[in-house]
């Protein structure tokens, strides 16, 4: 087999394990959707029903003030583990259940509590570098008057939403196949956010197919009231597992 050829799912668990991952073609993250639907059409029911009990839980934290953003923070690796829990166990011809949603409360608490800290510190990093370029393009303004100000105002935001983009990428990366490295393959923190990485960064023309048909998809799924997302989002989930499996484990 090849580097670039295509395994599914199951023919990777039973291959051995690549820490840095392996480079596959750029069609795969077209498949990487097709793999995670046909997860989610063995049991629809049940994986809308988890997605809408992960979207109140959500939601009751989002209410609480200050430290509801703290919790929502450490709660989104601890479900995405659980739920890389459930796909495995799908997948290896088992079912998914509602108590694989909270099966990260039970494994490698700490480790994915500490990728959801190193998330949460990411991102005030992340604010607190917007919020100087903007608050350093109000001033500017405010000392130039007028036309000039107006342009620098301009300037400021763009940069900005330059900045976010450019570091919330890495971010992105880095994370995007954590919680899966540490349950499914016990790596440490820093070991799954460095091979999550490089896996990304090697890979990086099948997730750029992988965004582009995500965003088509999403766009589609707001048309009907947003109910679309019921759908897409337990196939997003089921697709990084699909991606895991793809890049992390190659046949022997």
């Amino acid at each position: 087999m090849t580097d670039t050829d295509a395994l599914t799912p199951t023919e990777a668990q039973s291959g051995s394990f690549q820490a840095q991952g392996r480079v596959v073609a750029g069609g795969r993250g077209w498949e990487w959707i097709v793999e995670g639907f046909a997860l989610f059409r063995r049991q629809p029911g049940m994986w809308i029903l988890i997605v809408l009990i992960a979207g109140l839980l959500f939601f009751a934290v989002s209410i609480i003030p200050v430290l509801g953003t703290l919790a929502g923070a450490l709660l989104f690796p601890l479900l995405s583990a659980g739920l890389m829990l459930g796909c495995r166990a799908q997948d290896q011809e088992g079912t998914l259940e509602i108590a694989h949603l909270f099966a990260g409360f039970k494994y490698r608490t700490g480790d994915l509590v500490l990728i959801g800290v190193f998330n949460l510190v990411c991102w005030v990093l992340i604010g607190f570098a917007v919020a100087a370029v903007v608050g350093g393009g109000v001033f500017m303004a405010v000392m130039r008057g007028g036309a000039p100000g107006a342009g620098i105002s301009i300037i400021s935001a763009l940069i900005a939403l330059l900045l976010v983009a450019g570091l919330s990428l890495p971010l992105y990366m880095a994370t995007w196949f954590a919680p899966a490295l540490i349950v499914l393959q016990q790596l440490a923190p820093v070991a799954a956010l460095k091979s999550s990485f490089y896996a990304c960064l090697k890979n990086w023309i099948p997730f750029l197919v992988y965004g582009v048909v995500l965003l088509v998809l999403g766009l589609l799924a707001a048309i009907p009231a947003g109910l679309g997302y019921l759908v897409l989002i337990p196939v997003l989930t089921a697709s990084v597992y699909t991606a895991y499996c793809d890049i992390f484990r190659a046949g022997e």
